[in-house]
């Protein structure tokens, strides 16, 4: 009986590793810059935070005027302390801009290399 060896050539590994390489060549720029990336969607949540704690202190404020914070007077950086629980993220800082009643513009700036700014929504009640 003849017994027949099977595998892979020499030619057939080195064509994988070849298009392994170029794969990992196309790939990997695309993961370089996941750190800018990282730091406008931390930016984005704290806008978010913020926008949101608004909007739970004016239905607060709404309901009951005795709940909540008055934020009318403040300004954004003290308001955005006052109705979130813990206050500003270290890193990130908004104008001393005193609110007025209705919708209020903050611009939340993020402190350090690569960082950027945002537009958060604090309701002056």
């Amino acid at each position: 009986m003849k017994q027949e060896q099977r595998g892979f050539t020499l030619i057939e590994l080195v064509m994988v590793i070849v298009i392994l390489g170029v794969l990992a060549a196309v790939a990997i720029p695309k993961f370089v810059d996941l750190k800018s990336d990282a730091q406008a969607a931390a930016l984005q949540g704290v806008v978010g935070g913020i926008n949101s704690a608004s909007a739970v202190n004016y239905a607060a404020r709404s309901a009951n005027a005795a709940k909540g914070t008055a934020t009318i007077g403040l300004t954004c950086s003290a308001a955005a302390t006052a109705i979130m629980q813990g206050g500003i993220p270290s890193g990130y800082t908004l104008p001393a801009t005193a609110l007025v009643a209705g919708d209020n513009t903050c611009l939340v700036t993020q402190t350090g290399a690569g960082g950027g700014t945002a537009n958060a929504t604090i309701i002056g009640i």
